[in-house]
C-alpha cells in the first residue's frame, strides 16, 4: 500500500490535483459508494412515508428529525471529536449506519413500518449523521499531504456528493418501482461498507487534538466563530440559504405524486434534476472557484435559488420543474460549497473540526427547520404557493444583505 504521508511526485491536472494523494484516492472511492447509498436511502424513506400516509406534514417532520440533530448536537459533537481519533470514530459511526439501514430493510420487507416507526428511524439516522457528517468533512485534510490542495479536495468531495445526488434518486426510483423500498435500504447498508473498507486501508496524517474539557473546547470554537467577523457573516449566509431554499426537498414527494401525478420514478427525476444542477456547480467551482470569486459565488447562488423556487412554484409542465430544480441545486451548492471552502481554508488546523461542525449544524439544522415549516405551510396552502413564498423571501433578504454589505 502506498505511503499516505509521502508527497506525490506525479502531478494531476489542476481541477483534480487532490487525487494525486494516494490516501485521498482511497477515501474518495469509498466515499463515492457510501454517498450514493445515502441518496438511495433518503429517496426511499421519503417516498415510503408519503406513500403510506399522503401527509405533507409527516414529510416535514421526517425531514426535521433527520436533520435537526445536526443543529442541536452537531457543534458539541464537533468539540468532542476534536479531542479524539476522528478516523476511529468514523469507522464506529459508519458501522452503526450500516446496521440501521439493515434494520430498515428488514422492517420494510416485513411491512412493519408506520408513521411512528418511520419518524423513529429517521431520528436515529439524524443522530448518527450528526457525528458522521462533520467527521467525514474534518478528515479530508488529513488525507491530503499538501495543505494547498485542501480547497481542491473539498471541491472534489462536494462534486462526488452532488454526482450521487444526480445518480442516486433516479436509481432509487427505478429500484422502488422494481422491487420496493426494502431493497434500497439493503443496498445502502452494503454501500456504507465501502467507506469502512477505505477507512481501514488508510490512516492519513496525524491531526493535532484539542486539549481541555469538551465544554472548554466547544467554547473556544464558538468564540472563534463569533469574534471573527468574516466567519460570522458566512454563517449568516448559510442560515438564510438553507432555511428558505433547501426546504424544497421536503416537498418533492408532494410535487411528484399530487402535482405531476407521478410515482417513485417521477420523484427520482425531480431529485435527480436538483442533483444535476448541484454537480454542474461543483464543476464550475473546480475550474474557476478561486478564493477571490467565492464571495460573489455565494451571493449569486442565493439569487439563483430564489429564481429556482419561483420557477418551481409557477404552474407549468414537468420539464419546467426539472429546469427550476436544476437551478435550485446549482444555487444551493455554489453557495454552500463556497462557504465551506472559505471556512476550512481559513480555520486553524486545531479548530477545523469545530468550524466544520458549526457549519454543518447550521447547514442541515436550518434545512430541517425550513423543511418542517414548509411541510406545515404546504398542508394549509399547498406546495406550490409555499415554494413561491420561500423564493420571494429569499430574494428580498439576499438583495437587502448585498445592499447593506456594499454600504459598509
Amino acid at each position: 500500500m502506498p505511503d499516505p504521508h509521502r508527497v506525490p511526485v506525479r502531478a494531476w491536472p489542476a481541477p483534480v490535483r487532490a487525487l494525486a494523494h494516494p490516501a485521498f484516492q482511497i477515501y474518495f472511492t469509498g466515499q463515492a459508494v457510501s454517498t450514493l447509498g445515502k441518496w438511495v436511502q433518503q429517496v426511499a424513506l421519503a417516498w415510503l412515508a408519503y406513500h403510506l400516509t399522503d401527509s405533507p406534514t409527516l414529510l416535514g417532520v421526517i425531514a426535521f428529525v433527520t436533520l435537526a440533530p445536526q443543529l442541536l448536537i452537531g457543534p458539541i459533537a464537533g468539540a468532542w471529536t476534536d479531542r479524539h481519533d476522528k478516523r476511529r470514530l468514523l469507522i464506529a459511526v459508519q458501522t452503526l449506519l450500516a446496521l440501521q439501514s439493515l434494520a430498515l430493510a428488514g422492517l420494510a420487507y416485513a411491512h412493519l413500518l408506520n408513521a411512528s416507526s418511520l419518524v423513529g428511524m429517521a431520528l436515529l439516522l439524524g443522530l448518527l449523521n450528526a457525528f458522521e457528517t462533520p467527521l467525514r468533512q474534518a478528515l479530508i485534510g488529513s488525507f491530503v499531504a499538501d495543505p494547498a490542495d485542501l480547497p481542491n479536495a473539498l471541491v472534489l468531495n462536494a462534486m462526488l456528493i452532488n454526482a450521487a445526488r444526480f445518480v442516486g434518486p433516479p436509481l432509487a426510483g427505478a429500484l422502488i418501482a422494481w422491487a420496493g423500498e426494502a431493497l434500497c435500504f439493503l443496498l445502502t447498508a452494503l454501500a456504507f461498507s465501502a467507506l469502512l473498507v477505505g477507512l481501514l486501508k488508510v490512516r492519513g496524517s496525524p491531526a493535532s487534538k484539542a486539549s481541555g474539557s469538551t465544554r472548554e473546547v466547544f467554547r473556544e470554537g464558538l468564540r472563534y466563530l463569533w469574534c471573527t467577523l468574516d466567519v460570522r457573516h458566512l454563517m449568516v449566509s448559510v442560515v438564510v440559504v438553507n432555511v428558505l431554499a433547501s426546504c424544497y426537498t421536503a416537498l418533492l414527494p408532494v410535487l411528484a405524486k399530487s402535482v405531476y401525478q407521478g410515482d417513485a420514478r417521477t420523484l427520482g427525476w425531480l431529485w435527480g434534476a436538483a442533483g444535476a444542477g448541484a454537480f454542474v456547480a461543483t464543476l464550475v467551482l473546480a475550474f474557476s472557484g478561486s478564493s477571490s470569486r467565492l464571495r460573489r459565488f455565494i451571493t449569486a447562488g442565493a439569487v439563483l435559488c430564489a429564481a429556482g423556487l419561483l420557477g418551481l412554484a409557477a404552474p407549468g409542465p414537468l420539464p419546467v420543474a426539472l429546469l427550476a430544480l436544476g437551478a435550485l441545486g446549482f444555487g444551493i451548492t455554489v453557495s454552500n460549497v463556497s462557504t465551506n471552502m472559505q471556512l476550512q481554508s481559513g480555520a486553524p488546523s486545531a479548530l477545523r473540526g469545530r468550524v466544520v461542525s458549526f457549519y454543518i449544524a447550521l447547514r442541515f439544522g436550518f434545512e430541517a427547520i425550513g423543511g418542517l415549516l414548509a411541510g406545515a405551510v404546504a398542508a394549509q396552502v399547498g406546495a406550490s404557493l409555499t415554494l413561491g413564498l420561500a423564493g420571494g423571501m429569499l430574494l428580498v433578504v439576499t438583495v437587502a444583505r448585498e445592499i447593506a454589505r456594499r454600504r459598509r
